[in-house]
C-alpha cells in the first residue's frame, strides 16, 4: 500500500470516527406533537440560535462530512 494511500485512509477513518461522535452528541430534532407545536415558537424567537451548541455541532457535521466525501473521492482517484 502506498504511502499516501495509507495516510488518506487513515483521515478519512478519523473523519468516519468524527461524523459518528459529532451526530451521537446532536440532541433530536423532533420530539413528537409537542415538538411540531413548539417548532414554530423555536423558529421565531430563536435569534441566536447560531451561537448553540446544536448550530455549533450541525455545522460540524456538515464540514467533517465533506471533508470524509473529498477524502473518498481522493481515495477513488488514487485506487483508479
Amino acid at each position: 500500500m502506498d504511502a499516501l494511500t495509507l495516510v488518506i485512509t487513515i483521515l478519512q477513518l478519523l473523519c468516519g470516527l468524527a461524523v459518528i461522535v459529532i451526530v451521537l452528541f446532536q440532541s433530536g430534532k423532533s420530539a413528537g406533537l409537542s415538538g411540531a407545536i413548539g417548532g414554530v415558537a423555536d423558529s421565531f424567537l430563536s435569534r441566536n440560535k447560531a451561537k448553540t451548541l446544536d448550530a455549533k455541532l450541525a455545522r460540524a457535521t456538515k464540514w467533517v462530512g465533506a471533508i470524509f466525501l473529498i477524502l473518498t473521492l481522493v481515495l477513488l482517484i488514487l485506487q483508479g
